[in-house]
């Protein structure tokens, strides 16, 4: 299996990602998102759902899913993160419902049939992807049913603009970031594209996908003061953001854009 150019800065660098992910701000953005999947999983418990975590990373989420009794496809293109993500499902002794595949999200449609999944999770994937809108039409394609739900996790365009201006005091890279189309991304380098809400609903409606919730993941959590001691006070920082995530106005801001969406046109995609 080979790994496609937008996939290859992901090679290396799993244990630098792992740690990330054990930060404040890595294990909000885990922890948030999750808890907005959680929502629309429960409308379907008591069923068997086959699950795909594309760029699943270290399996984090995935042992997650598994936990609930989903049986998950974790594709990654890094063999290391691959590696950390069994250890994972080992640890947490649910390999039996973890398949792990080696590629990327440009590569799906060769990895899959149509209409194999009920549940599918782009997270922080569609940033780096060569064409995001092919993407999203395979996701409909792999859609078992109207009921099966999309999880997109993106960057926000908007959110990049307050992170300049307020944590980097760059008001000139701010002004850039009003319009462009990608930033500096800083754990692997390279450039991460960046996403408008009105852009990335505008690109599921042309891939036959329409949004079911839209919440925000990260609005003011990483602006707070030096003080607020973001490791004793997770909890509290958590339960905050899950309420401003819900409210229109703040996800608006927010470092992240999570959407939640549901294929309304099935036999159109599966074409």
């Amino acid at each position: 299996m080979t790994t496609s150019p937008a996939g290859e800065r992901f090679q290396t660098g799993a244990e630098k990602y792992a740690a990330y992910l054990e930060t404040p701000e890595g294990r909000l953005r885990t922890d948030l998102a999750f808890a907005n999947v959680q929502e629309f999983l429960q409308s379907q418990a008591g069923h068997s759902l086959n699950a795909l975590d594309i760029g699943g990373g270290t399996g984090a989420v995935a042992v997650r899913l598994a936990r609930l009794g989903l049986h998950v496809t974790l594709v990654e293109p890094s063999r290391e993160m691959l590696d950390i993500a069994g250890r994972a499902s080992k640890q947490a002794s649910v390999e039996g419902k973890i398949a792990l595949k080696h590629g990327d999200a440009n590569q799906l449609q060769n990895l899959f049939d149509a209409h194999s999944f009920d549940v599918i999770l782009c997270h922080n994937v569609l940033e780096y992807v060569d064409d995001a809108n092919a993407v999203l039409r395979n996701f409909a394609r792999l859609m078992r049913d109207s009921s099966s739900v999309l999880s997109v996790l993106v960057r926000n365009r908007a959110g990049e603009v307050l992170k300049s201006a307020i944590l980097g005091g760059d008001l000139e890279d701010a002004e850039k970031n009003l319009t462009a189309e990608s930033v500096k991304e800083n754990l692997y380098g390279g450039r991460s594209r960046l996403f408008s809400r009105d852009a990335l609903l505008a690109s599921l409606k042309a891939a036959s996908l329409e949004a079911i919730a839209l919440r925000g993941v990260r609005s003011v959590s990483d602006y707070l003061p030096a003080k607020v001691n973001r490791n004793h006070d997770y909890d509290r920082i958590f339960e905050l953001e899950r309420e401003l995530g819900r409210r229109a106005d703040f996800a608006a801001v927010a470092r992240y854009i999570h959407c939640l969406a549901r294929c309304v046109n099935i036999g159109e995609a599966r074409g």
